[in-house]
């Protein structure tokens, strides 16, 4: 399957470097120069600068341009895609209908993840091409079939928000780490483990459970988790998984 990426940002490349191991895929970018650069790195990609009137007819796109630059680069596709991948964060599926021609249309939410084929993506859109859709993404990761475009902006705050959140955690870990004592490279070779061993655990046990299981009474892992809890650590990431839903909310209005 031919799949035509459309934007040469961090996203793009991530998505790029998943997809060729099933896929046959082109990136197609404004800049000539950025454009050579990922092929050096990506060489099975193939790169196309845009073209005032870029023929879309019949391809499937996945669309990762920035939300701000929909409309700029919309104007320049020409002919109906046959599948619309939109990675845009809130910007609703009524609005891409009315920027660009296609016979269908998803909206979807992967993560950096996709660079090494370990994305959390939710999707959403037409249920007549949702095997394609599943298929495509499934080949980069994980992927969730969420019913509602609502649903999709939540899990954006999540799934595709939240690689930054645990990675401002585990950096936090490590520089604990260092402050005791510890070698800058061996804190973040035991954070690295700690994340990878939690990920598994946490495909079989509910949070609650993993923590109640290392919480001894009166023990370490007690007093370090009481001072998270003085500091709000919890609260602070609800709030930060409700502030990028808002964002995504007002990204989707513009």
């Amino acid at each position: 399957m031919k799949l035509t990426l459309i934007g040469n940002g961090i996203m793009a490349q991530s998505i790029a470097r998943g997809l060729i191991k099933n896929h046959e895929v082109e990136i197609i970018g404004r800049d000539i120069d950025k454009l050579k650069i990922i092929q050096e790195k990506i060489p099975q990609i193939t790169i196309k600068v845009l073209e005032e009137n870029e023929d879309v007819t019949n391809k499937i796109l996945i669309f990762c341009v920035k939300p701000y630059a929909l409309e700029s680069v919309a104007t320049r596709l020409v002919g109906s895609a046959n599948i619309l991948f939109s990675i845009l964060a809130g910007t609703k599926l009524e609005n891409l209908k009315k920027q660009i021609k296609a016979k269908h249309y998803i909206r979807t939410m992967p993560n950096v993840a996709a660079s090494v084929q370990n994305s959390m993506t939710t999707i959403t859109g037409d249920n007549e091409v949702k095997p394609i859709a599943m298929e495509i993404f499934s080949s980069i990761g994980q992927a969730i079939w969420v019913n509602t475009e609502d649903q999709l902006d939540i899990a954006t705050a999540v799934a595709g928000s939240g690689p930054a959140f645990l990675a401002l955690i585990a950096e936090a870990l490590a520089d604990g780490a260092v402050k005791a004592g510890l070698e800058r490279h061996l804190s973040y070779q035991l954070v690295q483990g700690l994340f990878s061993g939690t990920s598994s655990l946490l495909k079989h046990s509910h949070p609650a459970t993993i923590k109640d299981s290392v919480m001894s009474p009166g023990g370490t892992t007690a007093a370090g988790y009481g001072k998270l809890e003085e500091a709000g650590v919890r609260n602070a990431m609800i709030k930060a998984v409700e502030e990028a839903y808002k964002k995504a909310l007002e990204l989707g209005k513009k």
